[in-house]
C-alpha cells in the first residue's frame, strides 16, 4: 500500500472507533434528560432509578468517547500537516470553539450531575443533565461545521497557498450543516433508542423481579425514541443526498454506482460493476425513482461518473494535468455502504412499528420471540451509522476539501510506510484492549447491574466541610 493510502487507513480506523461511543453519548444524554424530568415532574421514583441505570452507562460510554477523540486531534498534526498548514486558519476555529464552549460545558455539567445527587434542589440537578444533552449536541455541530466546510468549502480565500477565513458567519451557516447535523443528531437519538430497547428487552427475558416494570418501561421508551428518530434521520437523509446533485454530484453517482448520466435516471437495486473498464455488468434499477428522489419528480439529469470525471478532468487540467482521475476509489464500498445505511434503518423502524404494535395491543411483555431478537438489534444503528459515514468520506475522494485540496496533497512529507504500519497497528493494539474494556463495562452492568440507588455517588454522611478539608 502507498503512503497516502495507509495514512487513510490508520485515521478511518480511528475515526470509526471514536465514532461507536459519539452518537450513543448524545443520544443517551437526552434520554436520561427526559426520564429524570418525569422524576423530578412526577416524583416517581421508578424514573429515578432508571435515570441512574442508564446514566451508568451513560458514563462509562462518554469516558471512552473522550479518550478515543483526543488522538484525532493529534492525528491532524502527525499525519496530515500539509492539510493543517493549508486549511488550519478555518478548520482550527471551529474545533477550538468545540473544544473550549462545548466540552467545556459538558465536562462540567457531567461532574455536577454526578455529585449532585441529592445535595443540589431537584430542579437545578435536573438543569445540569439538560445542559451535558445541550452540550453534547453542540459538539457534534461544532466537528460537523468544520466537515462541512471540507464537504462545501465556504467563506475563504486562497492566500499564498493557504485558505483564510474571510466570512465566519458563511463557516458557520454552510447550508451543508442544515443536512448534516439532523441526520447525525437523530442518528445518534436511534443509536440510544435501540440500546435502551436492546438491553431492556435482554433483562427482561432473563430476569424476573421488581425491576421487570422499570425495564418494560425502559423498553416502551427505546422503541418510542427509536422510531421517531429513525424516521427524521431517513427523512433529513433525503435532503441530504438532494443536496449533494447540486455540491457533490460524483459522491451521488458513486452511492449509485451511475457510470453514465441518465435523464430520467433510475434508481439501482442490486448492482454488480467492473470498476475497471468503469461499466455495470449486472444492474437492477427502478425507473425513474433516482430523479424523483433527487428533483421530487420523475425527470431529471443525474451525471454520470464517467461525465462527471471528464468535466474536472477539464476544469483542473491547469493545476492537476489533463489526464488527473477524478473518480472515488473502491465504488464498491460506497454503493454497498449507502445500501447498508437505508437498508438497516429501515429494519430498525420496522423492529419498532412491531414493538409499538405489540404494546398496542398488550402483547409486548409476554411476547418473548420479540424480545429474544431486540438484543440482537443493538448493532442495528451501528452498523448504519458507520456504513453512513464510510459512504460520505470515502465518496469525497480524491478530494480532502472539495474542489480545493486533494487527499494525496494533504499528508505529511516525511511520512514513511514503516512509520504509518507502527502506528496503525499500536493504535488498533490500543483501542482493541479499550474496545474490550469498554464491552466488558457495559455488557456487566448493563445485564446484571440492578436499579438501585447505589448506582451513582449518594450523599455522606460526613459534613460538607469535612470533605472540603480532606481536599484541599
Amino acid at each position: 500500500m502507498e503512503v497516502v493510502d495507509l495514512a487513510r487507513l490508520q485515521f478511518a480506523s480511528t475515526t470509526l472507533y471514536h465514532f461507536i461511543f459519539v452518537p450513543l453519548t448524545i443520544g443517551l444524554s437526552l434520554m436520561i434528560a427526559i426520564m429524570q424530568t418525569q422524576y423530578v415532574r412526577t416524583g416517581d421514583e421508578g424514573y429515578k432509578r432508571m435515570t441512574k441505570f442508564w446514566g451508568k452507562l451513560f458514563l462509562i460510554n462518554f469516558a471512552m468517547g473522550v479518550v478515543t477523540g483526543i488522538v484525532q486531534e493529534f492525528q491532524f498534526g502527525m499525519g496530515w500537516s500539509e492539510y493543517s498548514r493549508f486549511v488550519g486558519d478555518i478548520f482550527g476555529a471551529p474545533l477550538a470553539i468545540e473544544a473550549l464552549m462545548a466540552f467545556f460545558i459538558e465536562s462540567t455539567f457531567i461532574g455536577l450531575w454526578i455529585f449532585g445527587w441529592d445535595k443540589l434542589p431537584k430542579r437545578i440537578h435536573l438543569l445540569t443533565i439538560w445542559l451535558v444533552a445541550f452540550a453534547t449536541a453542540l459538539s457534534a455541530l461544532w466537528i460537523l461545521i468544520a466537515n462541512s466546510w471540507m464537504q462545501n468549502p465556504v467563506g475563504y480565500e486562497v492566500v499564498n497557498g493557504r485558505a483564510q477565513m474571510n466570512d465566519f458567519i458563511a463557516v458557520i451557516t454552510n447550508p451543508n450543516i442544515f443536512r448534516q447535523f439532523p441526520h447525525l443528531i437523530f442518528g445518534s437519538f436511534t443509536t440510544a433508542g435501540f440500546f435502551v430497547a436492546a438491553i431492556s428487552a435482554y433483562r427482561l427475558l432473563r430476569t424476573q423481579g421488581k425491576d421487570n416494570v422499570l425495564f418494560l418501561r425502559s423498553l416502551k421508551y427505546g422503541l418510542v425514541f427509536g422510531l421517531a428518530s429513525v424516521m427524521v434521520t431517513m427523512l433529513s437523509g433525503h435532503f441530504s443526498g438532494q443536496f449533494l446533485v447540486e455540491k457533490q454530484p460524483m459522491k451521488l453517482a458513486a452511492a449509485e454506482a451511475l457510470w453514465e448520466s441518465e435523464d430520467p435516471a433510475g434508481l439501482s437495486f442490486f448492482q454488480i460493476g467492473n470498476e475497471e473498464d468503469r461499466t455495470s455488468i449486472i444492474n437492477i434499477r427502478i425507473p425513474s425513482l433516482l430523479s424523483f428522489l433527487t428533483y421530487d419528480e420523475f425527470n431529471g439529469l443525474i451525471p454520470g461518473i464517467n461525465d462527471l470525471n471528464a468535466v474536472y478532468q477539464e476544469e483542473y487540467a491547469d493545476v492537476y494535468g489533463p489526464d488527473a482521475d477524478y473518480v472515488p476509489p473502491m465504488i464498491w464500498m460506497i454503493y454497498w455502504s449507502f445500501r447498508a445505511m437505508v437498508g438497516f434503518g429501515m429494519l430498525m423502524a420496522l423492529i419498532s412499528l412491531v414493538g409499538l404494535f405489540l404494546w398496542s395491543r398488550k402483547q409486548l411483555p409476554n411476547a418473548k420471540w420479540f424480545l429474544t431478537l431486540l438484543p440482537f438489534t443493538i448493532v442495528l444503528p451501528y452498523i448504519a451509522n458507520s456504513t453512513g459515514w464510510v459512504m460520505t468520506e470515502v465518496g469525497r475522494q480524491p478530494w480532502i476539501v472539495q474542489g480545493l485540496m486533494r487527499t494525496e496533497d494533504a499528508i505529511s512529507p516525511n511520512l514513511t510506510p514503516t512509520d504509518l504500519w507502527i502506528s496503525l497497528i499500536g493504535f488498533t493494539v490500543v483501542y482493541g484492549a479499550l474496545a474490550v474494556a469498554d464491552f466488558y463495562l457495559l455488557w456487566k452492568f448493563g445485564s446484571s447491574g440492578d436499579m438501585s440507588d447505589e448506582l451513582l455517588p449518594t450523599p455522606s454522611d460526613q459534613p460538607d466541610d469535612l470533605q472540603l478539608e480532606n481536599a484541599y
